[in-house]
């Protein structure tokens, strides 16, 4: 059964320290609110996944200490430049980093979605990530000759954490086109959800949100976070907050940039202020 959450605060100390926690891109749907609010506890070591890739979120984690390993096919701010806390924690070997691509990422949570050990993938073959992944098999072909594949196991996250525009009191969440977000809640033991809004009536009874609908059985906890995403947005509902990401990238150029960024913009919360304003 969903469990409704009345903060932020509260959906993030649901977040274990030492997890393997899922998030997805910037353009999909971020908890940013929750990220700030792992932050504010102090969350550490953990596993972050990127579905497939990650953006400010990741950086902020990292940056904050919060993260001791990572897997993702990129991490990236866009058109806002390279993430300087995740270049920063690599050359200074502060994270373990799992180099991937965004067809194993999905194809290791499709695995876990089905309930098998592994699943096969040909585009990797040859390829440099692949030489380091020694959890990644090559295996022959059973049912072709001199056909090569590498086998790659299930991702299985503890927790999924991301943003949606809409739930509704039974529990269901909806996602509209945004499927990573469905094989996320299927692949993880635990869904962490901020909403935008939550309605009174059924979406899985209304043929305009059904199929893009997340059933309440995946959705562990909802927390009703209007403005969740900010900054990064949540597209159809708002833009990204570009002169604040561009000034979370400057600062955070330096370390003593980014502290500076912590106290003004998510530990200034602590004290009553609505950094999302």
């Amino acid at each position: 059964m969903t469990e409704f959450l009345k903060t932020v605060d509260d959906l993030a100390g649901r977040i274990a320290d030492g997890i393997r926690l899922a998030v997805p891109p910037d353009y999909s749907g971020c908890a940013m609110a929750a990220v700030r609010a792992l932050i504010r506890r102090g969350a550490r070591d953990l596993d972050l996944l990127g579905v497939p890739q990650l953006g400010f979120q990741g950086d902020m984690l990292i940056g904050a200490g919060c993260v001791s390993s990572l897997e993702t096919a990129a991490l990236t701010l866009g058109e806002y430049g390279a993430a300087p806390r995740f270049t920063a924690a690599i050359k200074s070997a502060r994270i373990r980093m799992r180099d991937s691509t965004c067809p194993a990422i999905h194809a290791g949570l499709q695995a876990a979605e089905k309930g098998i050990p592994f699943m096969p993938l040909r585009g990797i073959l040859g390829s440099d990530v692949l030489a380091h992944r020694d959890d990644w098999k090559t295996i022959d072909n059973p049912f072709g000759d001199d056909d090569s594949l590498v086998v790659l196991p299930a991702i299985r996250p503890d927790v999924s954490l991301f943003h949606a525009a809409l739930a509704d009191r039974a529990g269901n969440v909806w996602i509209g086109v945004r499927r990573e977000l469905m094989l996320m809640a299927h692949a993880s033991r635990e869904t962490h959800v901020t909403v935008e809004a939550i309605s009174d009536d059924d979406l899985l009874a209304d043929d305009r949100y059904a199929s893009g609908t997340i059933p309440a059985l995946y959705i562990s906890a909802i927390a009703h976070i209007p403005r969740g995403a900010w900054p990064v947005g949540l597209k159809g509902h708002y833009d990204p907050d570009a002169h604040h990401l561009r000034e979370y990238v400057a600062l955070a150029a330096t370390e003593d940039g980014f502290r500076n960024y912590l106290h003004a913009h998510i530990h200034a919360s602590e004290r009553g202020v609505d950094v999302s304003a």
